[in-house]
């Protein structure tokens, strides 16, 4: 059903996508007394936001000045304050962990590709510390140490569980009066106007004074008429696999760039190994290939996992696109915010703190 330029009003917005860089928008536009309806076609947090491992580290994905390397930096110093105040605003606990992480070298190639990489983060601002490698068992006694050459201690990456803040921004979206539209498919965005946009779903047409693409590599399947094209999206699938461990065996992340590894523990004894990257479109099989290769991978960094079976193996679609996009879009009523790819944990902070402060720059 469509409705009016009156009935949208000046201070409705749509929010489509409801992972957790479209829930926290929606968090932080309502807080700034927007009336926001937020639209997912699945559920709150259904797809990439609570497929991803929960890792939060600059310093195992960046090591070159760049714009997402700007953001990064910003949104890894808001993540105390955007967990504490989700959930005072929620009344649940989130699982998150300042660990830090650990990269390791087992050969001196790798070693010295790794210090020349800590040197440049060091000219970055990312801080990284030299672990002989003859410490290394004493602080992860589980790490293979056979073969070891060095390592270099990360100690600002840290670690969250997504469903746990997926499940504190539900509660604190709703309390904040966000309207949450789950099954609830967008299917075209039309800019009626220089203030009026609609979205359309299967029942008709809604007016709102803007809205906000966050649906993750879906975002550029979504029809866009009335204003120019918006740059493609794409899904980039990757495998994951878990083990439910009786103890705590994985302190810090603990990651190996030459086979592309990484190891995490989440507070309820959940360890996760990941990960690959294809290009495979939305295909959501299971490739036992690849799950073998995974378990391989994280037993050649954890001896121990060798004895063991996952218990848990998925996959998820990472937001790709040709770089982030976050922002308004052409001087439209529509912003976006897309484009995340392997970081959308990481930046939703940022991210919702920038379109929040846009939107109330352009329109107020």
């Amino acid at each position: 059903m469509e409705t009016s330029p009156s009935v949208a009003g000046a201070r409705r917005v749509a929010v489509v996508g409801a992972g957790i860089i479209g829930a926290s928008i929606a968090w932080r536009l309502a807080q700034r007394g927007w009336q926001v309806v937020l639209h997912d076609q699945g559920e709150l947090g259904g797809e990439a936001s609570g497929a991803g491992a929960g890792m939060l580290a600059p310093g195992g994905e960046l090591d070159q000045h760049s714009e997402l390397l700007v953001l990064a930096k910003r949104s890894r110093s808001l993540y105390p304050e955007y967990v504490a105040e989700l959930e005072t605003a929620s009344g649940l606990a989130i699982d998150y962990q300042e660990t830090g992480a650990v990269d390791l070298a087992y050969s001196p190639a790798e070693w010295q590709e790794l210090r020349q990489r800590s040197n440049r983060q060091t000219q970055l601002g990312i801080d990284s510390r030299f672990i002989p490698a003859h410490q290394v068992k004493a602080f992860w006694p589980f790490v293979r140490s056979e073969g070891l050459v060095g390592a270099m201690f990360y100690p600002d990456d840290a670690v969250v569980d997504p469903r746990t803040v997926m499940a504190a921004l539900r509660i604190g979206c709703v309390r904040a009066g966000v309207t949450i539209a789950e099954h609830h498919a967008v299917l075209r965005i039309e800019q009626i106007s220089p203030r009026q946009i609609r979205v359309w779903n299967g029942s008709g047409g809604t007016d709102f004074r803007a809205a906000v693409l966050a649906a993750g590599a879906w975002s550029g399947f979504i029809d866009i008429s009335g204003m120019p094209p918006i740059p493609a999206s794409e899904p980039v699938k990757g495998h994951l696999i878990g083990y439910q461990m009786p103890q705590k065996c994985c302190q810090t992340i603990v990651r190996h760039n030459l086979t592309h590894t990484y190891i995490l523990q989440r507070a309820s004894g959940f360890l996760i190994a990941g990960s690959n990257m294809e290009y495979a479109g939305f295909d959501r099989s299971i490739r036992n290939q690849v799950v073998k290769q995974l378990e391989s991978n994280a037993a050649f960094l954890m001896p121990h996992l060798a004895e063991n079976t996952p218990t848990a193996v998925w996959t998820g679609f990472r937001p790709g696109s040709d770089r982030l996009h976050i922002g308004r879009w052409q001087e439209s009523p529509l912003y976006l915010a897309y484009g995340h790819l392997r970081n959308g944990l990481l930046l939703a902070p940022a991210t919702a703190e920038r379109i929040a402060g846009q939107m109330a720059g352009a329109f107020f």
